[in-house]
């Protein structure tokens, strides 16, 4: 249990709809601690839960903390708060009740800072193929903001992929950067829209995107592991089928064993 189970505040609450919003939080007595865009820090609030009477309490132990982790999607050098891109689950031991806390109020964000879903030991120039699923974009939206302007790749392109158009949450934001960064091309894709509403956009899973011929058309260069690094986010089923796609194509997983690896990726549950 921390020293303070309450030691930040909820700053601003941004929703894209009911179940999708971004959450601003800052502590209470110091700015956010120094961090590498791609890391997480863990979310908690106070397990209301009444205990189990058949259990003893010891003395002096609050309630313990309901925890999640959440990729950060601000940027690196924003450091009086940190956003997070959150979607309710339903009947969500942590969410359900992250969602009834009112801006100015109290709830846990672990000092602590971890993660190695970064761009370290990745070289400059290349082509970065950023693919995200869901709230998987969030450390993406990290990366591009703090380091949109210092010439540390080619290419930024950024697949966001989710099933309905309303939940592509930074699409403003994202479509606005494309227009005006000519190294990054924003490529937001829907499987579930119905084919009579108002979304004009690309549909299917981000996976279309990525085979060769597609790709190249839709960014101007090959998909090649001699000039592009991959990294994904997001639904472990998307990680898996592209994983395997990608390295029967010469892309090679990045891990202890290779450290230089050009397909890097972290699985969201």
């Amino acid at each position: 249990m921390p020293t303070d189970p309450t030691n930040a505040i909820l700053l601003q609450r941004i929703d894209r709809h009911e179940d999708l919003a971004l959450f601003r939080v800052a502590y209470k007595d110091h700015d956010v601690p120094e961090f590498e865009p791609g890391q997480f820090v863990t979310l908690g609030l106070p397990d209301l839960t009444p205990p189990d009477p058949s259990k003893p309490v010891r003395p002096g132990r609050g309630p313990k903390l309901i925890r999640r982790a959440y990729s950060i999607a601000s940027p690196s050098t924003q450091r009086d708060a940190l956003e997070f891109y959150v979607v309710r689950v339903k009947k969500g031991k942590l969410t359900e009740p992250l969602w009834d806390i009112p801006v100015g109020g109290d709830l846990f964000m672990n000092p602590k800072i971890g993660g190695h879903f970064t761009l370290d030991g990745m070289s400059a120039g290349r082509t970065l193929v950023m693919v995200g699923t869901g709230t998987g974009l969030a450390p993406f939206r990290s990366m591009y903001l703090t380091y949109r302007s210092t010439g540390r790749w080619d290419r930024f392109v950024l697949l966001d992929g989710c099933r309905l158009a309303r939940d592509l949450g930074y699409r403003d934001e994202m479509e606005a950067a494309a227009a005006a960064d000519s190294h990054f091309v924003y490529l937001p894709t829907v499987t579930r829209e119905s084919e009579d509403s108002a979304w004009a956009g690309r549909r299917g899973r981000v996976n279309a995107l990525l085979e060769p011929v597609a790709f190249e058309k839709t960014v101007g260069v090959p998909l090649d592991p001699a000039t592009c690094s991959v990294f994904l986010c997001g639904n472990p089923q998307m990680i898996d089928q592209v994983e395997a796609d990608l390295n029967g194509r010469g892309f090679v997983t990045k891990d202890r064993k290779h450290p230089e690896g050009t397909l890097v990726f972290e699985r969201y549950w």
